[in-house]
């Protein structure tokens, strides 16, 4: 077996060679048996089997972790496995990909796996009226060929070398060709888990598929359920008092009740989840470069990193992209507090004073009112006066992102540049949540057309580095801190020594990942 790392990936220049990537590490230790039953934030009312609308991490876990299957994987240790394909590879200059399927998986309804499941399954993401945060992705494919019933054929606009990296994207569940409808309605994927329940921001249970193609690498327990408590005190509770044997987004401030508990462990991952404060850059006055730049000086970012996440991450440089990433320019100089330069700037754009309002929620992040008040308070010096408004957690990514022009929000990182700039900056992607575009920055969308189909490495850092240097000057996304995935597991429940930094919960893998100790 081969693992693919991005770096290997890009050394190889995206050649023509084989790229094998054939499954998960064998867990020797795990045993096969009993019911992980998990806490999880992260859950809305409005949530379904649609992986397009998938954005936090209950349905993740659900969804991508337990019912369906993509075609790669990111595993625990940031290497590249293959899920329902099973090697790749790709022409010199990275614009024709060929996948090889896995043959013998069939869908929880009977249905066998092929090609013609996954065209259909990727078409979803490109239709006309499509949200998808994955829409960028699929859209840089101008064909899909079918050229047996287990290998795919993707022509690219303009070659990618991380396009292996993009299709393990959690958006990107495939479903049964022709039934998938139905599939999106009732749970029907390819996954160790089948459907038994499905309460909509209440809970989720599923049972173990027998015979299923990661027998004897993954999915140890029997059954899974996922219990949706969006309340931080609640969960505690009910990891501390033995309802649930594992909980994700524990509140720091509450630490030392888990370590006080000999039959809990904290679980803390470093990556590249990071707090954000995004502002609409087509809604004045956020459409003003100098107002974002007085936003950025007004912020106090070692404040919030003490207080809110009791230095537990690392201080954000309003750039997406960590110490995880490859590309990461942590050289770059950090924006400092300075509430002079917040009201020189402010002078700039014409002002003397500025009146705005913040929208935040604990759906954001846990503390994010209590950051937002902290913003409000150290931008007061700059005559910048925020109004915080307390939103409902309920509802918080249907009614408030994307629509308020200034709220408080979060993003898990995305383990390559392109994947998290293609999905967040990117002029026109669904999930642009600063709507930051080509009138904002010309240079920045050139820049990231060049950098995906760049194959050399010392040009795709010149590259990425000038990106993260734009965004931290003018972009529209406050991004004061980077936070560590802070978890709670019961004594009871074994995992292995790698846990994923990707997404939360050992990158929303957990299902799979995990056993009864």
């Amino acid at each position: 077996m081969t693992r693919l790392t991005r770096r290997g990936l890009l050394r190889s220049g995206a050649a023509a060679g084989m790229l094998a990537a054939s499954g998960l590490p064998l867990q020797a230790q795990m045993k096969r048996g009993g019911r992980l039953r998990a806490g999880l934030a992260g859950a809305n009312t409005s949530d379904n089997w649609d992986s397009r609308t998938h954005s936090d991490n209950f349905m993740q876990n659900a969804g991508n972790g337990c019912v369906f299957d993509s075609l790669t994987e990111v595993a625990a240790d940031g290497t590249l496995i293959g899920e329902l394909a099973e090697s790749w590879e790709a022409t010199p200059d990275a614009k024709t990909w060929t996948f090889n399927l896995r043959q013998g998986v069939t869908f929880h309804n009977g249905k066998p796996f092929g090609a013609d499941d996954v065209i259909e399954s990727l078409m979803l993401h490109t239709a006309e009226d499509s949200k998808s945060a994955a829409k960028p992705i699929v859209s840089a494919i101008t064909e899909m060929k079918k050229i047996t019933d287990h290998q795919v054929q993707f022509v690219l606009a303009d070659g990618n070398a991380d396009l292996p990296y993009l299709l393990s994207d959690y958006h990107l569940n495939i479903y049964p060709a022709g039934q998938i409808e139905e599939a999106i309605a009732k749970g029907i994927g390819t996954g160790l888990y089948q459907v038994v329940s499905f309460d909509p921001g209440v809970r989720f249970v599923g049972k173990r598929v027998d015979s299923h193609y990661k027998d004897g690498r993954a999915g140890f327990f029997d059954e899974i359920e996922f219990i949706a408590i969006n309340d931080s005190t609640a969960r505690m509770n009910a990891l501390l008092t033995g309802q649930v044997d594992a909980i994700n987004r524990i509140d720091v401030k509450t630490e030392a009740l888990i370590k006080a508990n000999p039959m809990v462990n904290l679980q803390e991952v470093t990556g590249n989840r990071h707090f954000t404060f995004p502002m609409l850059t087509n809604v004045a006055p956020f459409n003003d470069v100098n107002v974002r730049r007085a936003l950025k000086y007004g912020i106090n970012r070692q404040e919030l990193l003490d207080k809110i996440l009791l230095g537990h991450g690392r201080v954000g440089n309003d750039t997406p992209i960590g110490p995880a990433n490859q590309y990461y320019a942590g050289d770059m100089e950090q924006l400092s507090y300075d509430p002079d330069k917040a009201a020189f700037y402010l002078k700039e754009a014409g002002m003397d004073s500025l009146n705005i309002d913040l929208s935040a929620s604990s759906a954001a992040f846990a503390g994010a009112v209590d950051a937002a008040q902290l913003y409000q308070s150290s931008a007061k010096p700059a005559g910048i006066n925020i109004n915080v408004v307390q939103e409902s957690a309920d509802g918080y990514w249907s009614n408030v992102w994307l629509k308020k022009p200034f709220c408080a929000s979060f993003w898990s990182g995305r383990a390559t540049e392109d994947w998290m700039f293609s999905s967040a900056y990117e002029d026109g992607a669904p999930w642009n949540d600063s709507q930051w575009g080509t009138e904002d920055s010309a240079r920045f969308q050139e820049l990231l057309v060049m950098g995906r189909k760049e194959l050399d490495s010392a040009k795709r850092r010149e590259i990425y580095t000038e990106m993260q240097m734009i965004l931290r000057d003018d972009g529209g996304v406050i991004i004061p801190m980077f936070a560590n995935w802070v978890q709670g597991v019961s004594n009871k429940i074994a995992t292995p020594n790698t846990i994923g930094n990707l997404w939360g919960m050992d990158n929303a893998r957990m299902a799979e990942r995990w056993a009864m100790a």
